[in-house]
C-alpha cells in the first residue's frame, strides 16, 4: 500500500516513472485472475484486493487529466482535428503509448466485467478520453461494439452512460464511427424488440427510451443519417408489400392459387405475422418519432410521405377486430405526423371503419377483463365478445378521432372536412343499442358542430382565412381542444385505473440513474462515492461470479402446523335462501321476541338433510367400499319445489 501510495504522489507531481508504474498495475488489476505467463512484474504478482480497489479507483479518476498535462491537450473535450495536430507532436510520440494502454485496459475490464455497477463507472470515467480514440482505429471499433452491447443488454445506469459514450463519440470523432454507430444502434434495437404477444409497463418504458436515444443519434447528422432511414424505411415498405401481394384481392388471384394446398395457407399468414410483430410495430413507432422529431429539417421531410404510406397499408392489411390494437398503434403514428408535418392524413376513415363492424355493434357476450389496447398487439376471439373490449375500442375511437379532428379545429375549411365524419357518427348513434356509447358520440358531435360553427363565425368576416389564427390556436379557445382536453384526462385517468390493477415486472429495467446534466463537481462528489463502493466489494476472492445462496424451502415446524391449523377444510354446508337471510338477519344483531311466530318453526332444509345423512350411513355399512359418491345436483341445495299447476 505504501508503494501504491508513492507512485500516486507522483502521479500528481507529473512524474513519468509513477505514471508508468500504476498504469502498469492498472493493467494487472483489470487482468486479475488471467495467466500472463511472465514475471517482467515481480512487485506485482501479489496484490492484495484493497490495494487494487486503490488503483482502479485512482486511475480511472485521475488519469485523464494528468495524460492530458502530459501531452499537452485541452483539458477538457475537444475534436478529431485537435488529436490529428495532437499525433504530430514530439510528447505524443514519447507518450502517446501511455493514452494507449489506458484506453485499452479499461476496455478489457468493460467486456470482462459482470458487475454492473463497477462497469457503469468505468464506463463514465472512460468516457472524458472519448477524443483520444480517434488516434487508434481499432480501439475505436472495439469501443463502439462493447458500447453497443452494454447499452442494448445493460440494466439500471449503464444504458444511459453508454449512450452518452456513443453520443460523444459521434460528436468528437465524427464520420470515423458515426456510419457505425447508426447502423449498430438500429441492430440493438431490433433485437431488443422482439417480444412475446402481450408487453409489461416496463419493458414497453425501457423500448421508449431506447427509441429516444437512437434518434437523438439520427438528429445529430442530418444527411447521414438520412441515407440510412432511407434504407431501413424501404426494408419495412418491402416486407410489406410481400405481405399485401398474399392477401391481395381474390379477383386478382389466380384459379390454381385458390384451390392449393395448407402450405400456400401456412406462407400467406406468415406473410402478414410479420407485420402483426412487435418488432415492425416497433420500429415504425421508432421511425415516427424521429422524423417527427427532425421535422424541422429540411433531410427528414421527404421520409413522411413513405412512412405514412406503410403505416396506412398496416392499418388495413387485415381488417378483423382482433387486430383492433394494431390499428390504433397506427393511427396514433399517423396523428403524430399529421401534427409534426402540418400536413392533412384521412385518419378519420380508419377510425369510423372500425364502428361499422358488428363486433362493436353488437350485444356483448359477458362483462370480460379490462383490455389495454397498447399493450397488446392482439386479442383473442373470446376478448372480442366482451363489453370490456367494447367499451375500451368506442372510447379509444373518441379520443384519437377528436384529436385528429382538434388539429384543423383551427383551419377555415373545417366545416367540410369534418362532414363526412359527421354523417357516420350520427348513423352509428341511431343504430348502436347501449346507451353509454351513444352518450360518448353525440358528445363527440356536438363538440364537433360546436367547432363548426366557431369557424363558420370567423369566416364570415374576412375573405381567406382567420385573421389571426397563431394566436386563436394559442389560447386553446375552439370547442374541440377543450373537448380534447378533457379526454386526455379521461384517458389517463382509465390507463392509471389499468396500472393498479396490474402487476408490473422487471421495473427495474426502466428505472435508471440520475440525468448527467447536473454540474460537474457535484457529479465528481457523486462518482468518487460510487467509485468507492463499486471498488470496495471482494471481487478479487474467486474469478467466477459468486452463486447466491439459495433459500432454504423448508419451513419451519411451527409454521407447518400454523398452516395445518388454518388450512383445515369444513364440510361443505349448502344453505337456501330462507337460510341466508336468517344469517343476515342474525349477524345484524337481531334477536327474537317472545311470543312471535317463529317458537316451533322447524327448518325444512335441517330436516332434509338429516335424511339424507341417515340414508348414506346405511348404505355405506352395508358396501363400505363399492358406495358411489352421492352426485351433487339440485337436489342437494333444499327441498323440491312444488310444480305449477
Amino acid at each position: 500500500m505504501e508503494m501504491v501510495d508513492s507512485w500516486c504522489n507522483g502521479v500528481e507531481n507529473e512524474k513519468i516513472g509513477s505514471i508508468r508504474s500504476i498504469l502498469q498495475a492498472f493493467r494487472r488489476a483489470c487482468h486479475y485472475g488471467e495467466d500472463h505467463g511472465d514475471n517482467s512484474t515481480p512487485k506485482l504478482s501479489v496484490m492484495s484486493g484493497s490495494v487494487l480497489d486503490k488503483v482502479m479507483h485512482f486511475v480511472l479518476k485521475h488519469m485523464d487529466k494528468v495524460l492530458r498535462q502530459l501531452l499537452g491537450a485541452p483539458s477538457y473535450g475537444g475534436k478529431k482535428e485537435v488529436i490529428s495536430e495532437l499525433m504530430l507532436s514530439k510528447s505524443w510520440k514519447r507518450h502517446g503509448n501511455l493514452m494507449r494502454i489506458y484506453l485499452a485496459n479499461a476496455l478489457h475490464m468493460i467486456t470482462e466485467m459482470t458487475d454492473e455497477q463497477m462497469i457503469a463507472f468505468t464506463v463514465h470515467r472512460v468516457r472524458a478520453s472519448a477524443v483520444f480514440l480517434a488516434a487508434f482505429p481499432s480501439l475505436l471499433r472495439k469501443y463502439v461494439k462493447a458500447l453497443l452491447h452494454t447499452w442494448a443488454r445493460g440494466r439500471g445506469a449503464m444504458p444511459l452512460v453508454s449512450f452518452m459514450f456513443l453520443r460523444d463519440l459521434c460528436i468528437q470523432v465524427g464520420s470515423d464511427c458515426l456510419d457505425t454507430c447508426l447502423k449498430g444502434i438500429y441492430k440493438a434495437y431490433l433485437v431488443n424488440c422482439k417480444l412475446s404477444k402481450s408487453i409489461s409497463g416496463s419493458k414497453q418504458q425501457h423500448i421508449q427510451f431506447l427509441g429516444n436515444c437512437v434518434r437523438e443519434l439520427y438528429s445529430l447528422d442530418p444527411q447521414s443519417a438520412y441515407q440510412h432511414a432511407f434504407v431501413f424505411i424501404r426494408q419495412l415498405g418491402v416486407i410489406l408489400r410481400g405481405a399485401l401481394t398474399e392477401r391481395g384481392p381474390k379477383s386478382v388471384k389466380d384459379k390454381r392459387q385458390k384451390e392449393s394446398s395448407k402450405s400456400s395457407k401456412k406462407q400467406a399468414e406468415k406473410s402478414y405475422q410479420k407485420i402483426y410483430d412487435w418488432q415492425y410495430i416497433f420500429c415504425l413507432e421508432l421511425w415516427t418519432s424521429v422524423v417527427c422529431g427532425c421535422s424541422s429539417e429540411e433531410e427528414f421531410r421527404p421520409l413522411a410521405y413513405p412512412l405514412t404510406q406503410i403505416i396506412h397499408g398496416v392499418a388495413c392489411l387485415v381488417p378483423s377486430a382482433r387486430y383492433f390494437p394494431v390499428r390504433f398503434r397506427c393511427v396514433r403514428m399517423l396523428n403524430c405526423i399529421a401534427e409534426a408535418t402540418g400536413t392533412f392524413i384521412p385518419v378519420s376513415s380508419l377510425l369510423l371503419d372500425m364502428l361499422e363492424m358488428k363486433e362493436l355493434r353488437g350485444r356483448p357476450d359477458g362483462v370480460g377483463k379490462a383490455v389495454n389496447l397498447f399493450s397488446v398487439k392482439q386479442v383473442d376471439k373470446k376478448t372480442v365478445k366482451t363489453r370490456a373490449f367494447q367499451e375500451a375500442c368506442i372510447y379509444s375511437v373518441v379520443d384519437e378521432l377528436a384529436k385528429h379532428l382538434t388539429q384543423w379545429s383551427y383551419s377555415i375549411a373545417f366545416f367540410e372536412m369534418s362532414f363526412i365524419p359527421l354523417v357516420r357518427l350520427r348513423s352509428f348513434c341511431k343504430t348502436i343499442k347501449a346507451d353509454r356509447f351513444r352518450k360518448e358520440m353525440k358528445d363527440l358531435i356536438y363538440q364537433i358542430e360546436a367547432n363548426v360553427e366557431f369557424i363558420k363565425s370567423k369566416r364570415v368576416g374576412i375573405a381567406f382565412s382567420p385573421n389571426d389564427p397563431a394566436t386563436e390556436k394559442e389560447e386553446r379557445c375552439s370547442p374541440l381542444s377543450k373537448f380534447v382536453a378533457t379526454l386526455h384526462q379521461r384517458a389517463q385517468d382509465r390507463m392509471d385505473a389499468l396500472d393498479e390493477t396490474s402487476v408490473i415486472v422487471g421495473a427495474e429495467s426502466s428505472t435508471f440513474s440520475r440525468r448527467l446534466s447536473e454540474a460537474q463537481k457535484q457529479q465528481d462528489e457523486q462518482d468518487d462515492d460510487e467509485g468507492t463502493i463499486a471498488f470496495s466489494k471482494n471481487w478479487l476472492s474467486e474469478n467466477k461470479k459468486p452463486k447466491t445462496p439459495k433459500e432454504d424451502k423448508k419451513r419451519p415446524r411451527e409454521d407447518d402446523d400454523v398452516a395445518t391449523e388454518e388450512d383445515r377444510v369444513e364440510d361443505l354446508v349448502l344453505s337456501s335462501d330462507e337460510e341466508d337471510g336468517n344469517n343476515e338477519e342474525a349477524d345484524d344483531g337481531f334477536v327474537p321476541v317472545e311470543g312471535d311466530s317463529d317458537e316451533d318453526f322447524v327448518d325444512p332444509d335441517s330436516e332434509y338433510k338429516k335424511q339424507k345423512k341417515a340414508k348414506l350411513k346405511k348404505r355405506n355399512k352395508r358396501q363400505p367400499f363399492l358406495h358411489k359418491a352421492p352426485s351433487r345436483t339440485k337436489s342437494n341445495s333444499g327441498p323440491k319445489k312444488k310444480a305449477r299447476h
